[in-house]
């Protein structure tokens, strides 16, 4: 009932948009293109190229943007690796996904397409060529046909890196009657936490079919590397043994600025303090020593040993800042208090680092939450709350600890995340031959 009154309400807009719709597909080339793609014109060719290997299985994994494509990328690396006999399609909703899609997931899977219209002939197409073993639903993009589709054909169907934001929530137990079907659709719903599964709980979702795996994006980049740390010393940064390290990483134009006073406004309680600060463009180094020297501050350069000792490093090299965060009381992560998306803390938090950062962490989120609500980390938002949160944090032992175990509790909670992934794909895939 729930999907007939559904596409005739798709029919219904579409019959009455349908000037609107074409006048606006025939006036954006890109629009002309995606429409085609999304389809499935053209899909019969691609999908043969990935069919020619008649015994391996084949996963369908979609993505609708960026996010989830960043997300998925260390879960395709590990099947690729893992079961190299199997056939990995990857679909992508948005161009911007497609973009990154083929930039960094193709090495690692068979074919990148661009996903279905979720109208019912475009899906049985898709379904039909593409003649998946198992879907892979990455968060979110959650389409009425698509997965009733495959639930006829018994093609098991897996929800990863499963979050509901409150506003999600809300809108879910409003329009239960269409959400709950639609989520009891899934063979298994792989969430992120224990509060994800029991939002998907109180909207009546079956208990046997959650599952609490983790976030992806805790996942290193490469899992099929070792992530080797350079073997640097204290004495080969020449900062002094007695020093309290503060180790500012990947900052950006604007920020240096910011760092450069709470550091000049701590040093009198605090002339222990030795700042580590690493510019995400090595090749800004001179611009901030230059900013350091205006303020009156002097600053040393990791690539120039004939520099005067100083309190104040200026990183200018590529690979050392994880080594570095080995030594440090506290961390900072940049490209937060500039609108540049924020950069990954979980180099420092493995370490059990306590992390401040700024609030533009759009492209790190979930983790930002996570360790915002564990404890870990902590939001500043200027100079002034960057200054209290420093002192705040070197001056008071059990926050630093309490911050400290929390920060390698979650570490530790999310090892394991793509082990666990792949138990759950291997486990709906089935034998794949060898």
């Amino acid at each position: 009932m729930l999907l007939t009154v559904y596409n005739f309400l798709q029919l219904l807009l579409l019959v009455t948009a349908f000037p609107l719709l074409a006048l606006l597909v025939m006036a954006r080339r890109k629009y002309r293109e995606r429409i085609w793609q999304r389809s499935g014109f053209g899909l019969q060719q691609r999908a043969l190229a990935v069919n020619t290997h008649p015994d391996g299985k084949r996963i369908w994994l979609h993505c609708l943007s960026v996010g989830e494509v960043t997300s998925a990328l260390p879960l395709l690396r590990a099947l690729r690796r893992q079961m190299p006999q199997v056939r990995i399609i990857v679909s992508v909703t948005t161009s911007s996904g497609m973009r990154v899609a083929r930039a960094q997931a193709a090495p690692w899977c068979d074919r990148i397409i661009a996903s279905p219209l979720d109208l019912l002939p475009v899906v049985h197409r898709f379904i039909r060529l593409l003649r998946p073993d198992l879907f892979i639903l990455v968060e979110t993009d959650f389409w009425p046909n698509w997965l009733f589709a495959l639930r006829a054909r018994s093609i098991p169907t897996l929800l990863i890196n499963g979050r509901i934001s409150t506003a999600s929530f809300a809108r879910y137990r409003r329009f239960n009657f269409f959400f709950t079907p639609l989520f009891s659709t899934f063979t298994l719903l792989a969430m992120q936490t224990e509060h994800d599964a029991d939002q998907m709980r109180a909207l009546k979702v079956p208990r046997d079919r959650l599952l609490i795996l983790g976030n992806l994006k805790y996942a290193p980049a490469d899992v099929s590397e070792e992530q080797t740390i350079p073997p640097i010393s204290q004495k080969d940064l020449r900062i002094p043994v007695e020093s309290t390290v503060w180790v500012c990483g990947s900052t950006h134009p604007g920020e240096e600025d910011i760092l450069l006073q709470a550091f000049a406004a701590l040093t009198p309680n605090h002339p222990g303090l030795f700042l580590l600060l690493a510019p995400r463009d090595p090749n800004r180094a001179e611009e901030v020593a230059r900013l350091a020297q205006r303020m009156g501050l002097r600053t040393m350069r990791r690539t120039r040993s004939d520099d005067p000792p100083a309190r104040i490093l200026i990183l200018d090299t590529l690979g050392e800042l994880a080594a570095c965060y080995r030594f440090a009381r506290l961390a900072f992560v940049g490209g937060s208090l500039v609108p540049c998306g924020g950069h990954n803390p979980l180099e420092a938090v493995r370490l059990g680092v306590p992390v401040l950062f700024g609030p533009h962490m759009e492209d790190f989120r979930e983790i930002a939450r996570d360790l915002i609500q564990g404890g870990g980390a902590r939001e500043v938002r200027g100079r002034e709350d960057l200054v209290a949160a420093v002192r705040l944090i070197l001056e008071n032992r059990e926050i630093r600890l309490a911050m400290r175990n929390a920060a390698n509790a979650l570490a530790h909670r999310q090892a394991g995340v793509i082990d666990r992934h792949l138990a759950a794909v291997a486990g709906l895939l089935g034998p794949t031959p060898h």
